[in-house]
């Protein structure tokens, strides 16, 4: 361990939520009340903006039991942003507010341009001889961040999708007259989620196929498949990755809206409308665009617990090592075999190396003819799914954390 630094910590989250951010959430915050070296725990309304608007929560001063329900809800309960930090004056207002808390220790949770985020604060500190230690933790449903196994939150949104699918499939085959289902799941760049689809297909009840950003796609053959399966089976059910490009690299999806996020990201939608409807023409076959949409990252009822469990873990794991002296990195999961038996360890890697770059999945992974996964595929993802949410249910519902949020006051 390197020397004890004393101070007090903010936690901020940020990107779009999970239905497990909040356990990452209480690992960092249940942790940091209870390490000696920190002596306040603050939480960051919207993350970096709410650093940045000196708007910050007291945690030390929220109800136990309360602040454990957060291992079982969804969204972010701090609040989220989409801000990118491009100036130099902004990293000296976070120097001024850490300094005005007396704040040494940084955990903020989020994925690949979060991370950018958390090293660009890391490296102004170290280049003004600031000490604060800085630690990402991750999470995204995407799990498309670099140095790490898997995310926090990809699990759980795997877990939904492989449900909704076998779900849906059941629904589509209760008619005589059949018809075409295309089924729109999130995924940019990279088609983790929507190959997680392919879960399903253990029992029987699977898409037909499975389209994803990693693979070009091809509208002509796209309907030539499609044509041909509900020629032959009355039936067909498509899953596709809203990212999905022609080969020149543009989105197939039809709305590209003008807007952009914070950090410049298109926002994509109307994919499964416009291939549902092209199906339909094809074919004359009754067709269904379905768009699992904030479903997908929200849906804690389907929560796996070994996600919750893990997610825990990150924040705890973030804390721990952040008071043993280190700074600027993210922590990081790696896959262990415990006598056969999937177990998930703990690694940490320099922000440099996690920040602003994507993990696809990889073409060995992917079928030949890059319509389906691979069992290598279903092997990676069927561990993290696991285990069923252990939550808190009042008159039939979730009771979710419920927190007073009160302002930090020096």
């Amino acid at each position: 361990m390197k020397n004890k630094l004393i101070g007090a910590a903010i936690f901020g989250q940020s990107g779009g939520p999970t239905s497990v951010i909040n356990a990452s959430a209480y690992g960092v915050i249940r942790t940091a009340l209870d390490a000696p070296e920190i002596t306040h725990v603050y939480g960051a309304a919207h993350g970096i903006v709410g650093v940045l608007n000196d708007n910050l929560y007291d945690m030390g001063k929220e109800d136990a039991d309360e602040l454990k329900l957060l291992m079982n809800t969804p969204s972010s309960e701090l609040g989220s942003c989409r801000y990118k930090i491009k100036e130099e004056h902004e990293l000296k207002r976070i120097h001024e507010i850490f300094e005005k808390y007396n704040i040494r220790y940084f955990f903020y949770n989020g994925g690949n341009d979060s991370m950018d985020t958390c090293s660009k604060v890391n490296d102004y500190m170290q280049r003004i001889g600031y000490e604060c230690r800085v630690i990402g933790v991750p999470k995204t449903i995407d799990n498309d961040l670099v140095g790490t196994d898997h995310c926090p939150g990809f699990g759980s949104a795997a877990k939904y999708i492989a449900t909704t699918i076998s779900e849906v499939y059941k629904d589509c085959h209760v008619y005589d007259t059949g018809a075409i289902t295309v089924i729109e799941i999130m995924g940019r760049h990279a088609g983790w989620l929507t190959g997680a689809s392919a879960l399903a297909s253990i029992h029987g009840l699977g898409p037909d196929y499975i389209y994803m950003p990693e693979i070009p796609f091809e509208m002509d053959d796209f309907l030539r498949n499609v044509q041909r399966t509900f020629e032959e089976k009355n039936n067909c059910l498509v899953a596709v990755s809203e990212g999905v490009r022609h080969r020149d690299g543009t989105f197939v999806a039809k709305a590209q809206i003008s807007e952009t996020d914070g950090f410049g990201h298109a926002q994509l939608g109307g994919l499964a409308a416009r291939l549902a409807h092209a199906a339909g023409q094809k074919t004359g076959a009754k067709v269904r665009g379905i768009e699992l949409s904030l479903l997908q990252r929200c849906a804690a009822h389907l929560a796996s617990q070994t996600d919750i469990e893990e997610a825990f873990l990150a924040g705890k794991s973030a804390v721990e090592h952040a008071i043993d002296g280190h700074t600027g990195k993210m922590v990081c999961f790696t896959r262990e075999n415990d006598h056969g038996k999937y177990r998930c360890g703990i690694t940490y890697e320099p922000l440099s190396v996690c920040a602003n770059m994507e993990k696809n999945v990889p073409r060995e992974w992917i079928s030949t003819c890059g319509t389906n996964v691979t069992q290598e595929f279903i092997d990676y993802v069927l561990p993290l799914i696991q285990g069923e949410n252990e939550r808190l249910l009042q008159n039939g519902l979730p009771r979710f954390a419920q927190l007073k949020k009160i302002k930090a006051e020096v």
